[in-house]
């Protein structure tokens, strides 16, 4: 891994008609919107942005390899960019996450969102005292010797691990990744609480982590309607909102994932934390096809949770992703009592909420049922949605009742 050298900047020119995203602030700028490029930056480099007459407006990380060809770190032109610019950014990240962690009853989150944090293509998660890494950009590749150094002095962890298997490193014309960047190798079993509640995650092999934190807040609200309830949870994963579900009293919880490691996992969750006297029932199937085997033996359910992975990894995918969330939903609510609720969530950057909103009252009208949106999730705090960059918001999710 190489490191940055802050040497004199190489000018890229916009085209004209093109400053508008610029001045907003807006963090990208794709290839079609750049003139011209004064000399031969070398992928990461940190070159200066300018307008077609000259005039400054920007610095940010530069690639040619990628559809968004600079991603912009800094538009005070007096500002300079060096190993203290990247050590304030992540020491301000990091401290605005410690309220959240500071009872001791959650001890992981997102320290690090990316651009919403002002450092484009670098995602770093804390579970307990590890931390893992996502570097998803040739220039956060560049400068990752200073990040990791002052993750250590800020948090002392013992390892840092890379999770660099995001297939948008190849936009940037770099190599997958899964290495320990710092420490040792973290163990297979690393114990997180969130919320109070137990979580056994491998970090090295798991998908991702094993868990997802984004869902920290929307686990807890969603909890307090389970008490006493019959419960549905699809695409359990390793049981966050199951585990939620039965430590609020749920009678019962039904969780459904295709994965059997996640299934697996989610029963030893249980065990560590004392709810197997609920008798809680874990199926390794395909959703949509479990779903409709309850249809077929007649099952009904107080509260069917709905946490799909990403069907709409892009614009383009929108419309085919529209009808299988329409799908998924429609048959979930024909296995709800009546009044019963349907938390249905949609983590595609690609989906806003007012479309994803349409989705359910079309399922609603196909199933031949009444909705109410009662709640609107959201991403979590430690997952800020920058104002310049509405891309950041990406989970949305609405708690309905089914009439």
């Amino acid at each position: 891994m190489k490191f940055i050298t802050f040497a004199p900047m190489i000018d890229v020119i916009l085209k004209k008609g093109k400053e508008k995203a610029v001045i907003h602030r807006h963090p990208w700028v794709f290839s079609g919107a750049i003139d011209q490029v004064k000399g031969k930056p070398a992928n990461g480099d940190i070159v200066r942005l300018v307008n077609a007459q000259g005039g400054f407006m920007a610095y940010g990380f530069y690639n040619d390899q990628s559809r968004v060809a600079l991603r912009l770190l800094e538009w005070e032109e007096d500002v300079v960019i060096n190993k203290d610019w990247f050590r304030h950014k992540v020491a301000v990240a990091v401290a605005s996450r410690n309220h959240i962690l500071a009872d001791g009853n959650t001890n992981t989150c997102r320290l690090i969102f990316s651009e919403s944090d002002y450092l484009p293509g670098l995602i770093v998660d804390k579970y307990a005292n590890h931390l893992a890494v996502q570097i998803l950009t040739s220039g956060i590749e560049n400068v990752m010797p200073v990040i990791i150094d002052e993750l250590q002095r800020l948090l002392k962890p013992e390892s840092i691990f890379d999770k660099s298997d995001a297939s948008s490193r190849l936009h940037e014309g770099l190599e997958t990744s899964n290495i320990v960047l710092a420490g040792n190798t973290p163990p297979a079993s690393v114990e997180v609480r969130e919320n109070g509640i137990i979580y056994n995650i491998n970090i090295a092999e798991g998908q991702k982590s094993g868990f997802y934190c984004d869902q920290r807040d929307n686990r807890k609200i969603l909890a307090s309607y389970t008490r006493g309830k019959k419960v549905l949870d699809c695409f359990c994963y390793t049981g966050g909102f199951t585990l939620n579900s039965l430590h609020a009293g749920a009678a019962s919880v039904t969780s459904v994932d295709s994965s059997a490691l996640a299934i697996e996992t989610l029963k030893e969750n249980i065990i560590l934390n004392k709810l197997q006297s609920t008798m809680p029932v874990a199926i390794q199937s395909d959703v949509n096809k479990q779903l409709r085997v309850f249809r077929e033996e007649g099952e009904k359910f107080d509260i069917i949770i709905l946490d799909p992975p990403k069907y709409a990894p892009s614009r383009s995918a929108l419309d085919r992703a529209s009808r299988a969330y329409k799908d998924l939903n429609r048959i979930a609510m024909l296995l709800l009592n009546s009044g019963g609720l349907l938390a249905t969530f949609s983590c595609s950057g690609a989906m806003d909420l007012e479309t994803f909103k349409q989705v359910i009252a079309w399922a609603a009208l196909d199933a031949g049922k009444q909705v109410q949106f009662i709640y609107q999730f959201c991403q979590p705090e430690d997952h800020p949605v920058r104002a310049s960059f509405p891309e950041g918001e990406y989970l949305k999710g609405l708690l309905c009742r089914v009439l």
